[in-house]
């Protein structure tokens, strides 16, 4: 009721903000005014940030990662420093920051732009993972590291790629990233996923 007493434009743009993940209709009211309240260039600084995404970043060919409009592929797979043979699955663009942000990886990456999810329609041939395959193969890659998420669907993700990639002719060693018990948390506030991986992942003290 509250937004019919709005202003259409400031109603449409609480609702087009309203929109986007984690945003409620609080957020989207708080964000709205704040937009309306700000001075200076900030305004047309987000606008042109916002209609520069579509021409300014693309997909890289290789990787699948985003890069440049005016790069040929992710600097993170031509950087000679980085290890071809080495490659890091992950379902999403994002998740390559976060592996970087540690600064314990010097290989390669691969995007697979989500996770087998029937139930959502997304079956192995909407993913990334024929190229995947190819690169294996071209790049003569030695370990391939599947950092899919630790949910259902990331899970399936990984058991169907540890099948195509042991189809594949030579011998690629396969990896999971190690999963376990964030410090801190409870037994009773764990999920199953993630106690199933604690138990595997056990070691000897």
């Amino acid at each position: 009721m509250a937004q019919q007493l709005l202003p259409s434009a400031l109603t449409a743009l609480i609702d087009e903000l309203g929109k986007l993940p984690g945003v409620g209709v609080r957020t989207a009211e708080r964000y709205a005014y704040h937009l309306l309240r700000a001075r200076g260039e900030s305004n047309a600084n987000l606008a042109r940030a916002i209609n520069d995404l579509k021409t300014g970043v693309i997909s890289c060919p290789v990787t699948f990662a985003l890069i440049s409009a005016d790069e040929e592929v992710s600097p993170l797979y031509s950087d000679p420093a980085r290890n071809k043979q080495l490659i890091a699955v992950v379902e999403e663009p994002l998740d390559i920051i976060a592996l970087e942000r540690t600064g314990q990886f010097n290989g390669t990456y691969h995007v697979l732009g989500g996770a087998i999810s029937p139930i959502d329609g997304v079956g192995p041939e909407q993913l990334h993972i024929a190229e995947l395959l190819d690169r294996i193969q071209n790049d003569d890659v030695e370990e391939v590291i599947i950092a899919t998420n630790a949910s259902v669907e990331g899970e399936s993700t990984a058991l169907f790629l540890q099948r195509q990639i042991n189809e594949l002719q030579g011998s690629v060693k396969m990896s999971r990233l190690a999963r376990g018990l964030p410090v801190g948390v409870d037994l009773e506030y764990a999920d199953q996923i993630t106690l199933s991986h604690a138990l595997e992942g056990r070691r000897v003290l």
